[in-house]
C-alpha cells in the first residue's frame, strides 16, 4: 500500500507530456553560498541523541542544541523521566561569579562533563579569559614537560603560546550548586599506547616495532610522568622491523614522522585471555609487498616522498598474517597454527564493549571471546572471500579447528558471532540462503535450526535477553512495503523464530540498545522528515519523546527537503531507489539539467536514508540550478539480497551504469522539468570511477562528468577492494602450487570514446587511491587528442582536506559552463572571500 501510494503520488505531480518546459539559463551562485559549511554549522540543531549512560545502565545524560542554545538533560528509563541536568540560567550565574567572566543560559562553556562515582554529581571544566598566574604558568609548563613527546621544536612552541586560566566545577545534582575544585588536577586517562591486563598488573607496549612491558608499579610512574628516568621496562620481542612488526605508530611506512615516533611508546593490538594470564598478538609480514610513493610537493622547506606497503589486486606477494600467544608469567610464546588459504586474513572475536564501560576514563582490557581462558574463537578468510571459517582454538593444542565453514561461488560478507547461553551455543550470521540471516548451533558448531530466514537481510546483532531466549537485532526489508535500505530493529525468539519489527519502517532507525536490553534509544528520520528521538521499551512501545530535531534556521535560509523516488533498473524488473534535490527556488514550467551523484558501492550506496546536512554534493550543487538525483543500481547496497549485491561480481566497470542511465529516462518521462539532453554525471572515488565509466561508455548520454580521485585503474587499486567486489581466481598448478589470475577493464582503455566534457580531479597525496589511476586516464586521453580538465590539489589526501570548498566552486563553475552555459569566469572566487 506504501509502494502504491508513493507511485500515485509521483503520476500525480507530472506535468503535461504536450507542455514545453523553458530552460534555464542562468545559472544561480547565491543559494549556494548560503549554504557553505560554515553557515551551514551555524544553522545547524543536533540531529540525534547520543546518549551518556551512568553506572546503572537505566541512566543517561546527553546534551541537545536548538536556536535557542544548548541544553543538558538526564533521563531515567526505569522511571520513565526526562528533566533538564540543571538550569542553564542558574549555571550560567553561578559560573560567572566564580570565574567572573559573563555567561547566560544561552552561552554556557561546557564542552564536557564527567559524572563521579556517586552518579549524584559531575565536574567540569571552564576556560577563562584571563591568563595564567606566573606560578600557575611555571605548573604547567613543568606538567607539559612530562608529556610523552620527543619533538621538543613542538613543545617548546606549546609552551610559548598564551594559556588561560582553567577553573574546574563541580555540579551537584541534589542541591542544584557549582563549587569551585580550587586544588583539582584533572585524572589521568591510561596512555594510548598502554595494553593493560584484565588484572591490571602487566602493561603490553611497542617501541621501535617490538614488544615491550612493565608493572603496574611503574606504569602508574609512567601516567604521571611519561619521561620518569626511574621508569623500568622490559623488552619482549628482538625481531620486529618496520615491515614486520609486533606493534608500533605506521609500520610499512617511511616518512619523516614515522622515523620520528619510532622509537617512541606506542600501541600493541593485545588480546587477553580473561584471567590475564595469557594474551594474543597479531603479527603481519608486510616485507614482500610492493612499495607505493606520493610526494607532498608543498613541504617546507623542501617536497618530501612518502613510501607504503600497498598489495594491488592479483599481485602474488600479499601480507601475510600469523598469529600469537604469549604467556604473561614467563613471556614465551608460542605460534598458533591458523593456516588454511593461500594468503588468507583471519580476526579473533572479542567480547564486547558495554555503554556503561565506554563513559570511563580508562576502559577495561580487550579481551577474548571464548567463555572461559582456555579456548577463543577466530575467523579466517580466503583469499577471494569464497571460504569463511568460524575457529576454535584451545590454548592446550595452538591449533584453530573450523567448526562452522560457509562457502559460496561469490565473494562473502561476515558478522561477529555471539556466545549464548552460559557459552554452550553460538549465534552466527551466513549468507546461505540467499540473505543475511542468523543460525543457532552448538559450541562445536553442529547447526540445531535456522534462527531466522525469509526474504529479507539481518544485519547485525544489538543484543541477547537469557532469560526469555530473544535476540535483538537490525534488519532490513523486513516490511515487504517499506525501502528495503531503512534499518530497523527487530526481536526474535531463538525457539520458535517468531520475528517482531520494534521501529516504524516508514523511517530509517539508528538504534543505541541498553546493556540490559530493557530499553532502547532510536533517533529516526527520513531525507524528506525532521530528525526525532525517543525512548522506546522492548516491544516497541513509545516511552518517552526526546527530541526533535530543530531546523527552523535552515528553512529561513530557504532550505526544502528533498524528494524520495523509486523507478525500476535497466532490467524493468528490480526497484531501485533514490532522492532528488531540488534548487531550492524550483520552478515546475522551468527545463533543468539532471545531475547524478555516483558511488557504484558494492559496500554501499551514495543514497541518504536520513535527514543530514552533509550537503555540497547533492542539495548545495542543486542549488546552481540543478536536478542532482542519487540512485541505486543493481550489484550495489549489501543490505538487499546476496544477488543484488554481488550482480556486478566479474564487471565491476561497468555493472552499475546500464540502471544509473535507465534512472534519468524514466524520471525524465515522469517530469517534463527534466531536460533529457544535459545529463551530468558526478563522483568522488568509486563514485569518480563510476562517472569516468559512465561517459566513456554512453558518451552521447552522459554530456558533461566530473570525477574525483577515482580508481579508474582497478589493477593498481588496494586488493581489499577489487578482488572482494570483481573477484579474483585462485588457480593450483600440477605441482599443488597456488597463484590468483585477476582481470578487469579500466577506464583509459575507453579513452578513445570521449565525446563531452570530463574533469579529472585528485590530490596528490591521495595515499589511498593513488593519482596515478587519474594520471593514467590523462595519459590515456592526451594520447588519443581529447581535450579536457585536469584538477590537482596539492597536499591533498582522498578528502581534499582544507580544498574541498575551492574544489565545490569549482565543480559549480564546471557544470555551470557546460549544462547551463553560464558560469562565473572572474579570476576571484568571491563568495570565498572571508
Amino acid at each position: 500500500m506504501k509502494r502504491f501510494i508513493i507511485y500515485f503520488l509521483a503520476l500525480c505531480c507530472v506535468v503535461d507530456a504536450t507542455a514545453q518546459n523553458e530552460p534555464i539559463t542562468k545559472s544561480n551562485y547565491e543559494l549556494p553560498a548560503r549554504f557553505t559549511p560554515k553557515r551551514l554549522k551555524q544553522m545547524s540543531s543536533t540531529l540525534s541523541v547520543s546518549p551518556h549512560f551512568l553506572p546503572d545502565g537505566e541512566t543517561f545524560w546527553y546534551k541537545y542544541s536548538t536556536a535557542q542554545g544548548s541544553a543538558w538533560y538526564i533521563v531515567d528509563a526505569q522511571d520513565r523521566t526526562q528533566k533538564p541536568l540543571f538550569d542553564n540560567a542558574s549555571m550560567a550565574a553561578q559560573i560567572t561569579e566564580i570565574v567572573q567572566d559573563p555567561y547566560d543560559a544561552e552561552h554556557l562553556p561546557i564542552s564536557t562533563i564527567r559524572f563521579n562515582d556517586d552518579s549524584n554529581s559531575f565536574i567540569f571544566e571552564v576556560l577563562s579569559t584571563v591568563d595564567m598566574t606566573k606560578e600557575e604558568r611555571e605548573e604547567y609548563e613543568e606538567y607539559r614537560q612530562k608529556l610523552d613527546s620527543e619533538d621538543k621544536e613542538s613543545q617548546e612552541k606549546a609552551l610559548k603560546e598564551p594559556k588561560k586560566r582553567s577553573y574546574f566545577l563541580e555540579y551537584n545534582l541534589s542541591t542544584s550548586k557549582v563549587t569551585e575544585l580550587e586544588d583539582y588536577r584533572k585524572p589521568h586517562a591510561n596512555p594510548s599506547w598502554a595494553s593493560i591486563s584484565p588484572d591490571k598488573n602487566t602493561i603490553i607496549f611497542a617501541r621501535n616495532y617490538n614488544l615491550y612491558y612493565m608493572d603496574k608499579e611503574n606504569f602508574a610512574k609512567a601516567v604521571l610522568n611519561a619521561k620518569d628516568s626511574t621508569i623500568v621496562e622490559h623488552q619482549i620481542t628482538k625481531d620486529g622491523n618496520i615491515d614486520f612488526a609486533w606493534g608500533g605508530k605506521g609500520y610499512s611506512q617511511k616518512n619523516t614522522d614515522v622515523d620520528k615516533d619510532s622509537k617512541k611508546r606506542a600501541g600493541a593490538y593485545v588480546i587477553w585471555s580473561p584471567d590475564s594470564k595469557h594474551f594474543l598478538i597479531q603479527r603481519t609480514d608486510n616485507s614482500k609487498v610492493g612499495d607505493l610513493w606520493v610526494i607532498n610537493n608543498v613541504a617546507k622547506p623542501r617536497p618530501v616522498l612518502e613510501s607504503y606497503k600497498y598489495h594491488m589486486p592479483g599481485e602474488k606477494n600479499a601480507p601475510q598474517s600469523h598469529l600469537y600467544i604469549f604467556e604473561t608469567a614467563t613471556k614465551k610464546s608460542q605460534s598458533v597454527d591458523i593456516a588454511a588459504f593461500q594468503d588468507q586474513t583471519f580476526s579473533v572475536f572479542t567480547k564486547k564493549r558495554t555503554l556503561v564501560d565506554r563513559e570511563l576514563l580508562n576502559a577495561p582490557a580487550t579481551e577474548w571471546m571464548g567463555g572461559d581462558n582456555s579456548k577463543f574463537f577466530l575467523q579466517r578468510t580466503s583469499r577471494d572471500l569464497k571460504r569463511i571459517d568460524v575457529c576454535s582454538v584451545d590454548i592446550a593444542e595452538l591449533k584453530a579447528t573450523p567448526i562452522i565453514e560457509e562457502r559460496l561461488n561469490t565473494s562473502m560478507e561476515s558478522r561477529p558471532i555471539e556466545l549464548i547461553r552460559s557459552n554452550s551455543q553460538i549465534i552466527s550470521w551466513s549468507q546461505r540462503s540467499g540473505w543475511g540471516h542468523f543460525y543457532l548451533s552448538n559450541i562445536d558448531g553442529k547447526l540445531i535450526r535456522p534462527i531466522t530466514k525469509g526474504d529479507f537481510h539481518c544485519e547485525r546483532i544489538l543484543g541477547y535477553n537469557e532469560d526469555n531466549s530473544t535476540l535483538y537485532f537490525l534488519a532490513n526489508g523486513f516490511d515487504k512495503d517499506a525501502n528495503p535500505y531503512y534499518s530497523q530493529i527487530c526481536s526474535v525468539n531463538i525457539e520458535n523464530g517468531k520475528v517482531s519489527i520494534l521501529s516504524n519502517s516508514e523511517f530509517d532507525s539508528s538504534i543505541v540498545l541498553s546493556d540490559n536490553n530493557s530499553f532502547f534509544i532510536n533517533n529516526f528520520s527520513r531525507v524528506n522528515t525532521t530528525p526525532e528521538s525517543g525512548l522506546y521499551n522492548m516491544s516497541g512501545k513509545e516511552i518517552l519523546a526526546l527530541q526533535t530535531a530543530d531546523l527552523s534556521r535552515l528553512f529561513a535560509a530557504g532550505y526544502k527537503f528533498p524528494e524520495p523516488f523509486i523507478v525500476k533498473s535497466a532490467d524493468g524488473i528490480t526497484d531501485i531507489y533514490g532522492v532528488m534535490y531540488k534548487p531550492f527556488n524550483f520552478d515546475s514550467t522551468k527545463l533543468y539539467p539532471i545531475i547524478e551523484y555516483v558511488y557504484p558501492g558494492p559496500q554501499t550506496e551514495a543514497v541518504n536514508t536520513q535527514f543530514s546536512t552533509s550537503m555540497d554534493r547533492t542539495d548545495r550543487l542543486a542549488q546552481f540550478g540543478f536536478i542532482v538525483i542519487t540512485v541505486g543500481n543493481r550489484g550495489g547496497h549489501p543490505n538487499r539480497s546476496k544477488w543484488y549485491h554481488n550482480y556486478g561480481y566479474g564487471d565491476l566497470r561497468d555493472y552499475g551504469l546500464a540502471d544509473k542511465k535507465a534512472a534519468v529516462e524514466q524520471l525524465a518521462d515522469r517530469y517534463n522539468f527534466i531536460d533529457r539532453e544535459k545529463v551530468g554525471i558526478h563522483g568522488h572515488s568509486g563514485g569518480g570511477f563510476m562517472s569516468t565509466a559512465a561517459i566513456l561508455n554512453y558518451p552521447d548520454f552522459f554530456k558533461v562528468a566530473v570525477s574525483c580521485a577515482g580508481n579508474h585503474q582497478n589493477n593498481i587499486y588496494n586488493r581489499w577492494w577489487s578482488e572482494k567486489h570483481h573477484g579474483v581466481k585462485e588457480v593450483t598448478n600440477d605441482k599443488g602450487e597456488i597463484s590468483f589470475e585477476y582481470s578487469i577493464d579500466k577506464n583509459a582503455e575507453l579513452a578513445k570514446n570521449l565525446k563531452g566534457k570530463l574533469m579529472l580531479v585528485t590530490g596528490d597525496m591521495d595515499d589511498n587511491v593513488h593519482p596515478a589511476g587519474t594520471i593514467t586516464v590523462v595519459d590515456a586521453l592526451i594520447r588519443a587528442n581529447k581535450r579536457f580538465d585536469f584538477l590537482l590539489l596539492p597536499g591533498q589526501r582522498h578528502g581534499f582536506g582544507d580544498m574541498q570548498e575551492y574544489f565545490f566552486w569549482k565543480l559549480g563553475d564546471y557544470f555551470s559552463q557546460y549544462l547551463i552555459e553560464d558560469y562565473q569566469d572572474n579570476t576571484d572566487i568571491k563568495q570565498m572571500a572571508k
